[in-house]
C-alpha cells in the first residue's frame, strides 16, 4: 500500500492533488504543530492585471503551542464572500470560470468552525470534481496509537507503522532533505519523493505563474488535461 502524509491544507497547488491521486491512502497529519501564515488558511490565485493574491480564511488568535486541529475560523467576518469577490478577477479571462466558482460556493454553503473541517470538505469535493477516487481520513479521527515521535520524520513512519500493510510512503521533494531513509528501510518502508513537473499552462496574461492553488488550474484547464498535469511526475 501506497501512502501519502501532509497537513491538511487550503486548496492547495497540483502536486499535493498528483500526490492524493497516486497513493492508496492519504492522511491529513492535524495533531503538529499550527504554523500560522502558512499554507493551512491560505492559498495563492491571479491577481487583477498581474502578479497573485492570496485568498485566505481569517482565524481565531491561539496560543504558539496550538496544533493544527484545534485552529478555529473566526466566522464573524464574512470570508466566504470576499473570497468569491476576489475571484470575480477570472470571470473575464477563465473558461471554466462558472463552474470552478460552482464548485467553491458548494463547498462554501456548508458552515465550518475549524481549518481541517473546511480544508478536508474541500479537499473531497476537488478530487470529487477532478474524478479522483481518494481515501483521505484525518489523522485526529483515526484512532491510532502511534509511538511517540522524536524526531520531523518519525510522524510519517510512525504513522505508516501503526496503520500496517505499508510498503511505500510517497512525500513532496521537500522532504528529501529531512527524512532519514535508512530508518524507513529497517521497516520495509520505501520513501519515494514525487516531483511533480508544473507545466505551464494558458492563464490568458504573461509571464506564467506556476505553483497556484488549484482554483487556478481549474480555472483554465479540463477536467482531462488537469489529470494529465497530476500524471506529470518523476521521483527524486
Amino acid at each position: 500500500m501506497k501512502v501519502g502524509i501532509m497537513q491538511p491544507y487550503f486548496f492547495p497547488y497540483l502536486g499535493y492533488f498528483s500526490l492524493i491521486k497516486h497513493t492508496d491512502r492519504f492522511i491529513l497529519l492535524d495533531e503538529v504543530q499550527f504554523i500560522r501564515h502558512g499554507w493551512i488558511e491560505r492559498n495563492r490565485v491571479l491577481k487583477q492585471n498581474t502578479d497573485w493574491l492570496y485568498i485566505k480564511v481569517p482565524i481565531l488568535k491561539e496560543g504558539r503551542e496550538t496544533i493544527i486541529k484545534d485552529v478555529k475560523i473566526n466566522n464573524s467576518n464574512n470570508w466566504k464572500q470576499a473570497i468569491i469577490s476576489q475571484l470575480a478577477v477570472y470571470k473575464r479571462i477563465a473558461p471554466n470560470y462558472h463552474s470552478v466558482i460552482g464548485l467553491v460556493n458548494s463547498i462554501f454553503e456548508h458552515d465550518y468552525y475549524d481549518m481541517v473541517s473546511l480544508n478536508n470538505a474541500s479537499l473531497q469535493m476537488v478530487c470529487n470534481y477532478l474524478n479522483i477516487t481518494a481515501d483521505i481520513n484525518v489523522f485526529s479521527e483515526m484512532g491510532l496509537t502511534i509511538d511517540q515521535p522524536n524526531e520531523p520524520d518519525d510522524w510519517a513512519l510512525n504513522i505508516c507503522k501503526a496503520i500496517g500493510g505499508v510498503n511505500e510512503y510517497w512525500n513532496p521533494p521537500g522532504g528529501k532533505s529531512f527524512f532519514d531513509e535508512s530508518k524507513y528501510r529497517k521497516e520495509n518502508i520505501e520513501i519515494r519523493f514525487q516531483q511533480l513537473n508544473l507545466s505551464p499552462y494558458n492563464q490568458r496574461r504573461v509571464p506564467f505563474i506556476p505553483g497556484l492553488s488549484i482554483i487556478d488550474v481549474m480555472m483554465f484547464n479540463s477536467v482531462a488535461e488537469i489529470n494529465r498535469l497530476l500524471d506529470d511526475y518523476k521521483f527524486l
